[in-house]
């Protein structure tokens, strides 16, 4: 190939940028995670042909007299020359305005190890927060180090980073094609104000200092965007909601979202949600509130009015049997009592709703069922026969959601200090493997069997066939 299409001697040497996510697509396999952690802080030199294509790659150090890493065109793509000199070039520029807080955001492939990273300026140093599903994990760099790992990580890990600025906001974007932007946008600045110092503090989705009519409303704000002080307990509950819906959100990175809210009452967490995803997340969304007290509907789009939130619209209406016109995204059905929360999940599943947020209320349904045939011991104190029914009830919708194909968690929603009422199933559609399906479906017919549950759900998905009976797991 180099004898038939010999290089131009000017090209040779020159940088470009790798489309990483084609090669992951490519190459899904070890090399391809060995290359990217052994190829941070390394000059990619390439040799091109007549046709600008890339013939081979290499990747160097500077105190490398050999190359490290060579690659064919089957495995990289050319995609921009220079890319990596521009985004060096905007990431000075950025760090020269002495930000005081970052994120990187924007995964650019599902296998990147943090799903999300802050960095914060903290008097001498930038702390760095890398964030997981689960955990987060913390350093501290100086300015020249945190522009040196920003650049390590875009383009690579992630495709987005917003830093803030005492005189405004800076705006990284890398395509999917390599292709670098950057925006400048000046005024206040709409990050929370810095910290000084390393004494941590909770990063709230929705941070105190920001005027949010609805919270205003609700008596949690101040006209200023200060929390009440009575009201902290109320502020952090909101904030623990959003960060629930947010995680799955931001896997999903969706376009747009279509959200029905299922006994919506006064929908205060409703209204939050929508200011959350249009307002801060960008996302444009329309959710639709329903509930059987037409005096609250009224209010609440007087309310939705009020606040210009267009997406937004309550109407009258039952969760059993409800005809939604529009492909449904998200479902939410918060403290909707005893089997309401069953006919909500259930028109979910039908819905092939992609995401699920249920906090259930008042589970008496197997409470006044429970006939137990060999643990007795259970439905003899009627104070843990009820606790136990509304633990059965919950564990029991989450196996059948597992069954229909969510990746689906049971999760403390409020402090159990606050209610006892503090479970919130998050189920998500996902690929949930065949055998996974089937062993959730048998354990929920072992536990009904024993205590001779009948639950709404089991019965309404029944006979909807979508699910089928399984021998149980100890048969």
């Amino acid at each position: 190939m180099l004898e038939k299409n010999k290089p131009r001697e000017n090209w040779t040497g020159r940088q470009v940028r790798i489309n990483f996510q084609l090669f992951a697509h490519r190459k899904k396999s070890k090399r391809f995670a060995a290359f990217l952690e052994e190829s941070r802080g390394r000059t990619f030199t390439a040799v091109l042909d007549i046709d600008n294509k890339l013939v081979q790659m290499y990747a160097l150090k500077e105190d490398e007299s050999e190359p490290k890493w060579l690659f064919q065109p089957e495995e990289l793509i050319l995609v921009e020359e220079d890319g990596g000199t521009e985004l060096k070039e905007k990431l000075s520029e950025v760090f020269a305005s002495g930000p005081y807080k970052a994120v990187i955001s924007k995964q650019a492939r599902k296998d990147a190890p943090y799903r999300k990273i802050d960095l914060e300026w903290k008097g001498e140093a930038y702390l760095v927060s890398q964030y997981t599903q689960k955990q987060v994990f913390h350093k501290n760099l100086s300015p020249k180090e945190a522009a040196d790992f920003c650049q390590s990580v875009l383009g690579t890990d992630f495709l987005q980073l917003n830093a803030w600025d005492k005189t405004g906001e800076s705006m990284l974007l890398i395509s999917k094609k390599g292709k670098v932007s950057f925006k400048r946008k000046s005024g206040p600045a709409s990050a929370p104000a810095p910290q000084e110092s390393h004494n941590r503090q909770k990063q709230y989705l929705i941070p105190e200092g920001t005027v949010v009519p609805p919270l205003v409303d609700m008596g949690v704000f101040t006209a200023e965007g200060k929390v009440v002080r009575t009201m902290y307990d109320k502020f952090r509950q909101i904030n623990r909601f959003v960060e629930l819906i947010d995680d799955a959100v931001e896997a999903q990175e969706p376009e747009r979202l279509n959200i029905i809210d299922f006994g919506c009452g006064k929908s205060y967490l409703t209204f939050i949600l929508y200011y959350y995803l249009t307002e801060i997340k960008k996302i444009p969304a329309r959710i639709t509130g329903l509930d059987l007290k037409a005096d609250v509907i009224e209010k609440c789009n007087a309310a939705a009015q009020k606040y210009g939130y267009d997406g937004l619209t309550f109407e009258l209406g039952d969760i059993n049997g409800y005809d939604c016109p529009f492909p449904v995204d998200m479902v939410i059905t918060l403290h909707a009592r005893d089997t309401a929360t069953d006919f909500a999940l259930f028109n979910a599943i039908q819905w092939d709703a992609r995401m699920i947020f249920s906090v259930p209320c008042c589970q008496h349904e197997l409470n006044g069922q429970m006939e137990p045939e060999h643990l007795s011991i259970l439905s003899r104190y009627g104070i843990l026969k009820e606790r136990f029914a509304a633990l059965s009830t919950d564990a029991i919708r989450g196996n059948l959601l597992e069954a229909c194909g969510y990746k689906t968690q049971l999760l403390e929603f409020i402090d159990l200090a606050h209610t006892p009422k503090n479970v919130l199933i998050r189920a998500v559609k996902a690929n949930v493997p065949a055998s996974s399906r089937k062993k959730a479906l048998a354990e929920v017919q072992a536990l009904t069997e024993e205590f001779h549950f009948r639950p709404t759900l089991y019965e309404l998905l029944k006979s909807a066939g979508k699910i089928q009976t399984v021998s149980s797991p100890n048969s």
